[in-house]
């Protein structure tokens, strides 16, 4: 044990100090006869010995945060500077400050939502006035920080890595700002104690960080099962049963839980489903705005609401201990992000339930996810090429000259950054002088690990013994062993048939669920980037389903590619839902359609029959060239906004000054309908009411 462990300095009103330092600290955070679990106390001594490094893999509600708030607490006492922590979420930095509250830590935080309170904090570090400093990872990033801020904090005292996995790119949650950590710990002294945690990490993902994190690191692990959490695995391959079971079985769980989906439409879906069956549930997704998440976040742990219908941005970080189910609407692409999205459960009470339900699209996204984990190499040369040509470009610029999302090209960016072969200056990206070649071997075996995670994931919704030893046990822990609590252990789990009128009802809802068309609002200056009005824009739209989904997805990907004619069904089910749900104000006086590249009369068709069913006159005025590639090649919104400009045209006198119906078969970026609609509007017709057949699938969280 250290000096510092030994003599402590803090005293904490209200204490027993006849007790030692470490359980002055701990009932201090967690009340009067509060114990250490197993291993924490190893831990914390660990972190206080001299120059040490350690790596703590414990399960999700083990209490890793203890560990470092009380070494913070012992490290300050002592005379040592400020704790840096790198915590990857803001939900993660809002419990951490409360928690370190609690041992008297003066704990700041600084991030893209705080801005306003930069100032404050950087005067607080410079006076000694803060004990910790939460940031994440992308703040290393920032110059500024680096070269000004950081060093404002004088001697850091404690160097801690929460959710240390991301370092590594064979786990499920690899963020590239997590790898310049590697040369903060490069240039740090040697005597500054370094801590990384984790609850998701198999043997490989240890053996990654331990290689990044340096020399002697010492490594903690402790047995992953969780003793109050049944799980059970259900395959219903259509989502008209799933919805149909969530319905029965939502009810008859403890407490409030979590059902996760795998895309933002998919949430938004199963809520408006449950929700119509009289169950509170809400959704909730990335690109929500952070003050409606927390306000999310606030009623699922007040008990508020039943169920938060989440995508995995309701990840790392979130802690309610007494969530009584996590339920999976799709299958998860890897054991360890099952293991960390399922142990959110069940943490503080008795018993708790983990139900993996398992359709036919779950293999369709997780191929998605896996073909976009990576920008092709390919592309990555051709923006070094691009800023090796012209330099001082901004991610718009490359838009129009790299076909790329403009997620992939900023994602492409920061990492040819980390290898140092770009630079950022504000907002615009030059070639530096530093070689660059990919690690194209390293590549292909992280794509066929993730390609055997998701063979196991499919293993264990089909496996007959404990599931969580074979969960466990895929994580590398060397004392799995059946639980005796799981549905298989136990011989009974939740029912696989669901009552056949609840699935019709289902199916109705799915086919009467129209998704919105939100209407573009500002151009985009192809040029500089900026934003210009459209004025007058679009008016909100709707489309009839999601392309390839039950209800009436499928039947959209028939006609479109197989029988090349749209049906009966889907006239009338459209017409249906624009005269009986829609109800556009004022309504439309005529109908128009975008021509189809190619099949120039498979939207005009479906248009011709909707009108006549609408009784509404149709009339051909735009037009389409075919030269040139496909919209739905156009990765980017500069590129798909070009692409539409050039291909959509219209015969001016044909156009009808009435309000107007504007049907599309699938949308997608949404500038087609956009670039038609401003031409109509240019040319005096009425307000542009945009339909479509279907949208295009959301896959990203």
């Amino acid at each position: 044990m250290t000096a510092e462990l030994a003599e402590g300095a803090g005293h904490t009103p209200g204490v027993d100090h006849a007790t030692s330092p470490l359980d002055r600290h701990l009932a201090a955070m967690l009340g009067p006869g509060a114990e250490f679990r197993e291993g924490q106390r190893e831990a914390v001594e660990a972190v206080l010995a001299d120059r040490s490094r350690a790596l703590v893999v414990q399960r999700t509600g083990w209490g890793k945060s203890l560990v470092y708030w009380i070494a913070s607490r012992v490290r300050r006492d002592a005379g040592h500077g400020p704790t840096l922590i790198i915590s990857p979420l803001l939900a993660l930095m809002r419990n951490q400050i409360e928690m370190a509250a609690r041992l008297g830590l003066r704990a700041v935080t600084i991030h893209s939502g705080n801005r306003e309170e930069w100032t404050a904090v950087e005067e607080r570090l410079s006076a000694d006035e803060v004990d910790v400093l939460l940031i994440s990872p992308e703040r290393l990033a920032n110059q500024d920080f680096t070269s000004r801020v950081l060093p404002s904090m004088g001697d850091i005292g404690l160097f801690v890595i929460d959710e240390a996995h991301c370092i590594s790119d064979w786990g499920h949650d690899f963020r590239p700002d997590y790898r310049r950590i590697g040369r903060l710990l490069r240039v740090l002294p040697a005597s500054v104690p370094v801590l990384a945690t984790t609850a998701t990490a198999n043997n490989r993902v240890v053996d990654d960080v331990v290689e990044q994190l340096g020399d002697d690191v010492r490594v903690i692990r402790g047995p992953l099962a969780r003793d109050t959490l049944r799980l059970d695995a259900i395959d219903l391959a259509d989502q008209a049963e799933r919805l149909a079971w969530l319905a029965e079985q939502i009810p008859r769980l403890p407490g409030s839980g979590v059902v996760y989906c795998l895309t933002i439409a998919d949430t938004e879906r199963v809520t408006g489903w449950l929700r119509s069956r009289d169950i509170d549930a809400r959704a909730y997704s990335g690109p929500m705005p952070t003050n409606d998440r927390e306000a999310l976040e606030q009623a699922l742990i007040g008990n508020e609401l039943k169920a938060l219908v989440a995508t995995v941005a309701l990840g790392m970080g979130f802690d309610k201990p007494d969530l009584g189910f996590v339920i999976h609407y799709q299958r998860p692409g890897s054991p360890i992000a099952y293991y960390q999205q399922v142990g959110r459960a069940g943490r503080a009470v008795e018993r708790s339930y983990g139900i993996l339900l398992s359709g036919r699209e779950d293999d369709e996204i997780a191929d998605y996810f896996l073909r976009t984990a990576f920008p092709p190499t390919v592309r990555m040369r051709e923006i070094l090429d691009v800023l090796e040509a012209v330099d001082d470009l901004t991610v718009t610029d490359l838009q129009r000259r790299v076909n790329l999302p403009r997620r992939q090209i900023e994602q492409a960016l920061k990492l040819l950054e980390i290898d140092g072969a770009v630079a950022k200056s504000g907002s615009r990206w030059s070639r530096t002088a530093v070689p660059w070649e990919q690690d194209e071997q390293r590549i292909e075996r992280v794509k066929a690990t993730r390609k055997a995670e998701l063979q196991q994931m499919r293993e264990y919704v089909a496996h007959d013994g404990c599931y969580m030893e074979f969960l466990i046990r895929l994580l590398d822990d060397p004392d799995a062993r059946p639980c005796g609590r799981c549905a298989n252990d136990v011989g009974r789990g939740f029912s696989a048939t669901v009552d056949p009128d609840l699935v019709q009802a289902a199916l109705r809802f799915l086919r009467r669920d129209l998704r919105p068309i939100e209407p573009r609002r500002l151009w985009v200056d192809v040029q500089s980037g900026a934003g210009r009005k459209i004025d007058p824009a679009n008016e909100p739209g709707f489309a009839l389903c999601v392309y390839g989904d039950p209800g009436w997805g499928q039947e959209v990907a028939r006609g479109k590619y197989e029988e090349h004619r749209f049906s009966q069904g889907l006239v009338n089910a459209a017409a249906g839902a624009i005269r009986d749900r829609w109800r556009p104000d004022p309504a439309p006086e005529w109908v128009t359609a975008v021509p189809s590249r190619g099949r120039a009369s498979l939207v005009g068709d479906f248009a011709g029959a909707l009108a006549r069913e609408l009784g509404l006159p149709y009339v051909e005025c735009l037009t389409s060239t075919v030269d040139g590639a496909a919209q739905k090649e156009m990765q980017n919104s500069v590129l798909q906004l070009e692409n539409a400009r050039r291909k959509v045209g219209l015969i001016e006198d044909q156009v009808r000054p009435e309000p107007v119906l504007l049907v599309d078969d699938i949308v997608d970026s949404g500038w087609t309908l956009t670039v038609a609609g401003a031409l109509l509007r240019a040319s005096g017709s009425g307000p542009v009411y945009p339909f479509a057949l279907a949208i295009a699938g959301q896959r990203d969280a």
